[in-house]
């Protein structure tokens, strides 16, 4: 997507074939920086900062990240620390799980000397084939917000999204915002409801930013707006992404996804979610047994941004030496969720809607 006329990815090879840059969202909005990885812990401290995060950046970044751990070390043993150091920096995400995966496949039987190669050229490979399922996804849900706009009678569409599932979170385009931006871009009238998504702020600080960036009208919200927008019918449709999906249809989101699903519910209006096939974990039936990601209660407690006079801060928002839970996801239940917006179409979000779309993944047949 575009940066000021320029395009740009979340991540690339620089010119040197083996350096990793990567854009550092802790520092959006406010500055626009870009952090070379050289090594495996660069990459590790990337995920686990949250330099990089959503669920298909993650493996991506995890991806490149066993590229530069064989640069150093080629040896089974070499590739097995890799790929554990990287597969504990962030629990919920399945992406990483598949990256990993994806990565061992493609080297475990490479000998020694051509195994960094292998590593750097399926990286890549990656990262191309997120771009182009993020590109899919955005038309199959191009023809749902066009239909909206047809019932409409080409009034705005008003899109409720939660956290950031646009193209920082992925190589490219994004999961729920690539719909939009190929419906703004075909002059198709949306505008966004964009979530603040505490604790981090990825909806006011990286949504926003992106939709900004790109000239896709947006408002932000307060999270807890959203059940009033939907009741005083400002909300058309919600699209959010998601972390990991169960082979029957729950869904791991950014905290707070619950509650919208639930007010959406409550509502009538369709909740979409948006999803590459590698976010779904065909071996999880069961919501409840995601793993969900706790994180710093400092995030909590605190927040960061811009002062008047341009300086960034950090500030105490609770009471000194307050306790704070810091979850990092909740788990929408399947018959809360409208349907997927996938690389292969939309489907209702089922056990035999997805296999419908993957039915390689259909019971009895291998995974």
């Amino acid at each position: 997507m575009n940066i000021d006329g320029k395009h740009y990815r979340t991540i690339w090879l620089k010119d040197d074939g083996s350096t990793v840059e990567i854009i550092d969202q802790t520092k959006l909005p406010f500055a626009f920086e870009t952090v070379s990885l050289r090594t495996l812990e660069d990459a590790a401290r990337a995920i686990q900062s949250m330099q990089v995060r959503g669920a298909p950046l993650i493996g991506a970044t995890a991806a490149y990240g066993v590229a530069l751990a064989l640069r150093h070390d080629a040896s089974d043993e070499g590739l097995d620390r890799a790929c554990t150091t990287l597969a504990a920096t962030r629990p919920t995400a399945i992406n990483l799980r598949w990256a990993l995966d994806e990565m061992r496949k493609a080297i475990r039987n490479q000998p020694r000397d051509k195994r960094v190669a292998a590593a750097y050229a399926r990286a890549a490979a990656i990262c191309d084939e997120d771009v182009e399922t993020n590109r899919r996804i955005g038309e199959h849900g191009l023809g749902l917000i066009r239909a909206h706009a047809d019932k409409k009678g080409g009034a705005r569409v008003n899109i409720l999204t939660h956290c950031n599932a646009g193209w920082l979170a992925t190589v490219d385009w994004g999961t729920a915002l690539a719909p939009i931006y190929r419906a703004h871009d075909e002059g198709i009238a949306v505008h966004v409801w964009v979530d603040e998504t505490r604790p981090r702020n990825q909806g006011a600080s990286l949504t926003a930013f992106e939709l900004g960036a790109h000239g896709v009208p947006y408002t932000l919200i307060a999270d807890n707006a959203g059940g009033h927008l939907m009741q005083k019918k400002l909300v058309d449709l919600c699209i959010v992404g998601t972390d990991r999906t169960t082979a029957t249809g729950d869904v791991a989101n950014k905290i707070g996804t619950y509650l919208k699903a639930l007010a959406a519910r409550d509502n009538d209006i369709p909740f979409l979610v948006a999803l590459p096939y590698s976010t779904i974990d065909w071996s999880l039936t069961d919501g409840s047994l995601i793993p969900i990601e706790e994180r710093d209660a400092a995030e909590v407690t605190r927040m960061t941004g811009r002062l008047d006079d341009g300086t960034i801060a950090t500030v105490l928002i609770a009471p000194e030496g307050s306790r704070a839970a810091n979850y990092g996801f909740d788990v929408t239940p399947a018959r809360l969720v409208t349907g997927f917006i996938t690389e292969r179409g939309v489907t209702p979000a089922t056990r035999d809607g997805l296999t419908t779309l993957y039915p390689e993944h259909r019971k009895g047949q291998a995974a």
